[in-house]
C-alpha cells in the first residue's frame, strides 16, 4: 500500500507542475496582450500630437500637481512624452516626482544641476530625469544601428551635439524612402513625425507600459 501511496505521490506532482506552467502562461499571454494593447493607444496618442501647433518654450514653470502642464501651445521634446503618455491615463510628473523623492541619489538633478530636493515642476520634463525613469521603472533596450531594432512605442533619446539631450517616441508609420519606423519628436518646431532615429547619437532605448 505505501509503494502504491508513494507512485500516487510522484504522479500528483507532474500535474501540479504542469497546472502552474499553464497559469504562467496564461499570465504572460494576457501581459502580453495588454502591452500591446497599451502601445496601441500610446502611439496614437504620439501621433496625434502632430496635428498641434507648439511653439518650443523651454522656460521654467510653476505647475499645478498631480496633472500640471505647461500651456497647450508651448512645450518642448519632454512635453510630447508627457502628453502622450497622459493621453493614456499615465502621468509621469506624478510617477517620476514620486520615484524621485524616495530614490533622489539615483536621479541627476544634485550633480547637474545642484538641486538638493525633487521638484515636482520640471524634473519629469528633463530628458535625463526621464532617463533614468524608464530605465529604474520600465525595461532598457538595446542601443544598435539597427532598425528592427526599434519598435512602436519605444523611446529613444540622443545626444544632439555637446551633451544636448532629445528624446521621442518610435511610432507605427514607415518612412517610404527607408523602410524605418518614423519617431515623433519636438526639435524646435512643434511636435512632427519624421525619419530621425539615427539623425544623432542615441544614449538610450526604454520601453514603458505604466505603473504596475
Amino acid at each position: 500500500m505505501r509503494k502504491v501511496f508513494r507512485h500516487a505521490k510522484w504522479l500528483v506532482l507532474p500535474a501540479v507542475l504542469v497546472a502552474q506552467s499553464f497559469d504562467h502562461a496564461q499570465s504572460s499571454a494576457a501581459t502580453l496582450a495588454a502591452h500591446q494593447e497599451f502601445t496601441r493607444h500610446l502611439v496614437a496618442a504620439a501621433i496625434e500630437r502632430t496635428h498641434h501647433s507648439v511653439r518650443y518654450v523651454s522656460e521654467y514653470i510653476r505647475l499645478p500637481y498631480p496633472g500640471g502642464d505647461v500651456p497647450a501651445n508651448t512645450g518642448v521634446c519632454t512635453d510630447e512624452i508627457i502628453r502622450a503618455y497622459r493621453a493614456v491615463g499615465v502621468d509621469l510628473q506624478k510617477e517620476v516626482h514620486e520615484d524621485m523623492v524616495e530614490n533622489f541619489a539615483a536621479y541627476p538633478n544634485k550633480r547637474r544641476w545642484l538641486l538638493a530636493h525633487p521638484d515636482s515642476n520640471i524634473d519629469h520634463r528633463r530628458v535625463p530625469n526621464l532617463m533614468v525613469f524608464f530605465q529604474r521603472k520600465g525595461e532598457s533596450r538595446p542601443i544598435t544601428t539597427r532598425a528592427e531594432d526599434y519598435s512602436p512605442g519605444d523611446l529613444v533619446a540622443w545626444d544632439l551635439g555637446g551633451n544636448v539631450p532629445h528624446i521621442g517616441i518610435v511610432v507605427d508609420q514607415k518612412a517610404r524612402w527607408s523602410g524605418r519606423f518614423m519617431v515623433v519628436h519636438n526639435i524646435g518646431e512643434g511636435p512632427k513625425m519624421e525619419d530621425v532615429l539615427f539623425n544623432w547619437k542615441i544614449t538610450g532605448h526604454y520601453r514603458y507600459f505604466g505603473p504596475g
